[in-house]
């Protein structure tokens, strides 16, 4: 056997087994698995991981970092993904975001979205973006205040070059799966709450390989794996 297919295998045994976790935790919370679905992140593992996912039918992907995430978006033109930047953005990566991306989970601020709109090419369909939201108030993290949302909220719903989708957080490490409920719970209330205003939302972005299930029992609809898929990242 190859080191491919061994690779390739591992993939799939990872990819079976987060899949059958998902699963476990909707049919906890009462919830049909088909509404969450999973984004693979694959920042700091190599082109050849993200094949390996997609020949066992897996899609979408999440990359932290802009550089990055363009190489793979370049090497990987051949496959049929979806790419979603999920790491903080800076104002000198919004032109290489707006080009090679599908969705962004990481908008904070009106100036960002301002040079994603003018930026995203007029052939491609608008930019799918979810608000960062800072929801247990870490003043080290990325993410505009709760009381920032609709702010922003209204100012991409005016772009036409963008699609407001909903919202994201990475809510501050806790010790127990109820106090990561409590900051999850708090998110779904500020994503209920937008929706009404804004009815064309439908994402909300939480939960990753330590809390999805936290996440899961308390609304996401999209959850961000990274190690459970693909182990340990290649350090830099």
């Amino acid at each position: 056997m190859t080191s491919n297919q061994i690779n390739a295998l591992d993939a799939g045994q990872r990819l079976s087994a987060v899949r059958q976790r998902l699963d476990r935790a909707c049919q906890a919370a009462g919830r049909n698995s088909d509404n969450v679905r999973l984004l693979a992140v694959s920042k700091r593992h190599p082109a050849q991981a993200i094949r390996d996912l997609h020949a066992l039918g897996h899609n979408a992907f999440g990359e932290s970092y802009v550089n990055e995430g363009v190489d793979k978006v370049e090497q990987l033109s051949d496959l049929d993904l979806e790419w979603h930047l999920v790491g903080p953005m800076q104002s000198n990566k919004t032109r290489a975001a707006a080009e090679h991306f599908d969705w962004v989970h990481s908008l904070d601020r009106i100036r960002i979205a301002r040079r994603l709109n003018n930026q995203r090419p007029e052939d491609m369909p608008p930019l799918n973006v979810l608000i960062q939201v800072n929801v247990d108030n870490e003043p080290q993290k990325s993410g505009c205040a709760p009381d920032e949302i609709d702010e922003l909220a209204e100012f991409v719903e005016a772009c036409p070059r963008l699609a407001l989708r909903g919202l994201m957080a990475i809510p501050a490490q806790k010790d127990s799966e109820d106090a990561q409920r409590r900051s999850f719970r708090r998110l779904y209330e500020l994503f209920v709450k937008l929706g009404e205003g804004h009815p064309k939302v439908d994402t909300l972005s939480a939960g990753m390989s330590d809390d999805l299930e936290a996440a899961v029992a308390e609304g996401s609809t999209m959850v961000r794996i990274g190690t459970a898929l693909f182990g340990a990242r290649e350090e830099t």
